[in-house]
């Protein structure tokens, strides 16, 4: 499996390429905060065979290593995380280059950049400062900073707390609740352990996902939207507990080429529990991108 080495890191990367053998337009998923390659898999089959794809794991997530100061990761909790969340945090700036990295090692210079939460931050900071982004979507996210409508703080709490004596899957349980509706959770409890096992699996760790929080908290793009080039589709769910929808109004209005798509109730993982229909207007807006790049 490829993967590529920027600042002495080693950031691995999946390529699912047509199945036909001939080459398609390529679109990358980038995750959100802590989450493995798993989050995208409902998009990922949703373009197969008509896309190449490429998911790549950011710095601490996954098969990719987390390259933290030495000796951070075993400080107690209470120590590390404060840490973490400031002087050691990784940066949007930093992942965006490890996406740039992966994009150079993977031959592609132009690319439809499809993220969500932190991932929607990873891309826009990335079309800011690089020149491979075709398109993005962003997905259930905001530009930071001030102006942006920040995490309600009984989501904030429960997001980042670790209930006393629980399990890891029951902590992992406890912190994604506010991430889905409870409609979803209740009619599908087969599917939400199966997301508890793929967490296990493939999410960051708890010193990487201290790092990655801190790199969203400093995250800032406000006033620099504006210099934003390429079409956008900016997705989000009515009932977002995490990223309230008012902050994809908000990345509609300072983008110049922005299309805003709400989908009513969805949750803050709309991508997964509104698939079918985040699937339709990813699939309709890629497509459209494609013909209007064709040669007249």
């Amino acid at each position: 499996m490829p993967r590529v080495t920027r600042d002495g890191v080693s950031i691995y990367y999946e390529r699912d390429e047509r199945a036909d053998g001939t080459s398609g337009d390529p679109v990358v998923f980038v995750q959100g905060l802590g989450y493995g390659r798993w989050m995208w898999r409902w998009q990922r089959e949703a373009l197969a065979g008509e896309f190449d794809v490429i998911a790549p794991d950011n710095r601490g997530t996954g098969r990719s290593d987390a390259g933290l100061p030495p000796g951070v990761s075993k400080l107690p909790r209470r120590l590390r995380a404060p840490l973490l969340a400031t002087l050691a945090s990784y940066s949007i700036e930093g992942l965006a280059a490890d996406l740039e990295a992966v994009l150079e090692d993977a031959g592609i210079f132009d690319a439809h950049l499809v993220g969500a939460s932190m991932g929607g931050m990873i891309a826009q900071q990335y079309a800011l400062e690089y020149s491979r982004a075709a398109s993005l979507t962003l997905c259930c996210t905001s530009h930071g900073g001030p102006d942006a409508v920040p995490i309600p703080e009984e989501t904030r709490e429960q997001v980042f707390s670790t209930p006393k004596g629980a399990t890891e899957r029951e902590r992992l349980r406890h912190r994604m609740r506010p991430a889905f509706t409870e409609r979803f959770t209740n009619r599908n409890p087969h599917l939400m352990d199966r997301i508890i096992e793929w967490r296990l699996e493939q999410d960051a760790d708890g010193p990487a996902r201290e790092a990655q929080a801190g790199a969203v908290l400093d995250f800032d793009v406000a006033d620099r939207l504006d210099r934003i080039r390429v079409p956008t589709l900016v997705l989000h769910g009515t009932a977002d507990r995490v990223i309230p929808v008012e902050n994809a109004r908000l990345l509609e209005k300072k983008i110049p080429d922005a299309t805003l798509e709400t989908i009513e109730g969805g949750s803050h993982c709309v991508f997964i529990e509104s698939s079918d229909e985040v699937n339709d207007h990813l699939r309709t807006f890629l497509r459209e991108r494609v013909e209007a790049s064709r040669p007249v």
